[in-house]
């Protein structure tokens, strides 16, 4: 973690987050380390499709297409971010972390990362076979921050 926080500071890159499953938990260990506060720009929780429509402009009609938890909606996620944040990198994420919300066509574990930076975009379907909640969150957080890397190299 200190290694990204120098790395965005020494490029002086700014990272932003919209959050959904995860609650707040990348803002969060972000937040925790000692010089945040040069690379961490914005951090919102979306946890509602409302709040993902009102807020974050998500089309409704994505949501109800598609679901919450899609590509789709990861990549408004982001998009949207993009445009209200003025960071440099930007990050959604959205998913079921269980141990109850999955079907069989989305099953616990199912998470969308969207990362943005400039034009480059990328959204990654992950799927964590673990059906504990704090241990999809965490491996949510972990797989995003190894993504945010490859973004800044």
């Amino acid at each position: 973690m200190k290694s990204l926080i120098r790395l965005l500071t020494k490029k002086k890159l700014k990272i932003s987050f919209v959050e959904s499953c995860t609650g707040g938990l990348l803002a969060s260990t972000i937040t925790s380390y000692s010089g945040a506060s040069k690379v961490f720009d914005l951090g919102l929780i979306t946890y509602s499709n409302q709040t993902k429509i009102k807020i974050l402009k998500v089309n409704k009609n994505i949501i109800r297409k598609h679901g919450a938890v899609s590509r789709e909606c990861c990549l408004a996620m982001v998009n949207n971010l993009s445009k209200i944040s003025k960071a440099n990198i930007n990050v959604s994420i959205t998913g079921i972390a269980g141990p109850n919300g999955g079907t069989k066509q989305k099953p616990v574990g199912l998470v969308y990362i969207g990362v943005k930076k400039g034009n480059k975009i990328e959204v990654n379907e992950c799927f964590f076979k673990s059906k504990k909640r704090s241990s999809i969150q965490k491996a949510t957080v972990k797989k995003a921050l190894g993504l945010i890397l490859s973004f800044t190299k």
